[in-house]
């Protein structure tokens, strides 16, 4: 890519070779293009060089976002259904409100140390740490 110049033409035998998604070929045919660069495909028969190759490449480009969107409409839809069915996203917590209010007391009572406390409720010193900053 360091060797192509204004007016030179990328060629590559299939739009896979140049980029890992649709996206990175889009981005990569773009900065291409701003470097006044061609690009041509064999396969699919796009030549960037000319104003047919620009408008199929284009209708590709637009096409992606299509899907991106549907895709994060779909995701966004189905993170507000499983929350209308009581379900959250993220880790499970590493305490119970039990045993976070068990780590609480022997803090206060101060009878023990932060990594006994851990040690007893299987949880690492940070945890408790994280506990404890966060009542």
């Amino acid at each position: 890519m360091d060797y192509i110049g204004p007016g030179d033409t990328l060629v590559v035998w299939r739009l896979d070779r140049l980029g890992r998604s649709l996206r990175h070929l889009m981005a990569t045919v773009t900065a291409l293009a701003e470097r006044e660069i061609g690009f041509a495909s064999i396969t699919e028969a796009i030549d960037t060089t000319t104003s047919g190759g620009k408008l199929v490449f284009h209708i590709f480009g637009a096409l992606a976002e299509f899907e991106r969107e549907l895709v994060r409409e779909r995701t966004k839809a189905g993170l507000e259904a499983a929350r209308a069915r009581g379900r959250l996203g993220g880790r499970r917590p590493s305490l119970s409100k039990d045993q976070a209010a068990l780590a609480r007391r022997l803090y206060d009572e101060g009878q023990l140390t932060v990594q006994q406390i851990a040690d007893q409720l299987r949880v690492a010193r940070s945890t408790i740490y994280r506990y404890l900053n966060a009542s």
